[in-house]
């Protein structure tokens, strides 16, 4: 018999963390870990702020994963996310700093992470990270998100 993670979030009531320092990621174990696949979280909004003018920022995340062992838990995930609202960083901090911890809880075969940006003084920013090279034969669906033509 299997015994059940303990979980942080998960069927219990929960507060957004204060910041992403004081989050609580959860994960599980892969019921597939001999099996190649892509699982994929997308946050279409996604807010931080900006450090230098107190601003918001917008983004529409977008996470694939091939899981190896563990798989993310998304309640905890959820909260992650949104401990980000009040807090002060470049769109490539959050981006990349959201895929390694990530990429840090869960060791994947593979991650990779797209943070699609709304504009802000005209300029729309997208950041990209990935832990490597995916493995072979995986299929890896397009993020889906096109260039910025006033998303939405």
């Amino acid at each position: 018999m299997t015994k059940e993670p303990a979980f942080a979030h998960l069927g219990r009531p929960s507060r957004i963390p204060d910041a992403p320092d004081t989050k609580t990621l959860d994960r599980a174990p892969n019921p597939h870990a001999d099996t190649d696949y892509v699982a994929r979280f997308t946050a279409p909004e996604f807010t931080s702020i900006c450090p230098m003018t107190g601003q918001p920022d917008f983004a529409h995340l977008v996470v694939d994963y091939a899981p190896g062992k563990w798989i993310l838990e998304s309640k905890s995930l959820k909260l992650y996310l949104a401990s980000f609202r009040n807090h002060g960083a470049f769109h490539e901090d959050c981006t990349v700093r959201i895929g390694k911890d990530l990429a840090g809880l869960l060791k994947p075969r593979w991650l990779r992470i797209g943070g699609y940006w709304f504009p802000r003084g005209g300029i729309p920013i997208d950041v990209f990270w990935q832990t490597g090279e995916p493995p072979d034969g995986l299929w890896i669906p397009d993020q889906g998100i096109g260039p910025y033509r006033g998303r939405g």
